[in-house]
């Protein structure tokens, strides 16, 4: 949970402790839920907005495929095995002949319907 580790909890909780005092900690809490579950409503809510707005087309649209990492791990590197990994990848220049030299003051071929 947003990486937050238990010791890190633990330290969050007595300076929430110090800071609040403990009467008005458990009313600081509470408020907290609330703001918390009305977040979480106002997400969802606004999912489902876009899910009916789009039409059934887009009825199983998950709104993580929308971040680029999740879509491009998902639509480029899913259909790829491990095996694929592991293979050497050829360089283009193993394949070509040693370039030619031009000799010392001749100029570069160059042709002008190219441009």
């Amino acid at each position: 949970m947003f990486g937050v580790g238990p010791l890190e909890l633990v330290v969050i909780a007595i300076v929430a402790v110090l800071v609040f005092g403990p009467d008005r900690l458990p009313e600081f809490a509470r408020t907290a839920g609330k703001l918390l579950r009305q977040v979480r409503q106002m997400v969802n809510n606004a999912q489902n907005d876009l899910r009916e707005e789009l039409g059934p087309e887009f009825a199983d649209l998950d709104v993580r495929d929308l971040n680029p990492r999740s879509f491009v791990r998902k639509h480029l590197l899913e259909g790829m095995d491990d095996d694929d990994f592991d293979k050497p990848v050829s360089n283009s220049m193993d394949t070509m002949d040693t370039p030619q030299r031009l000799p010392v003051g001749q100029r570069a071929p160059y042709d002008p319907e190219s441009t």
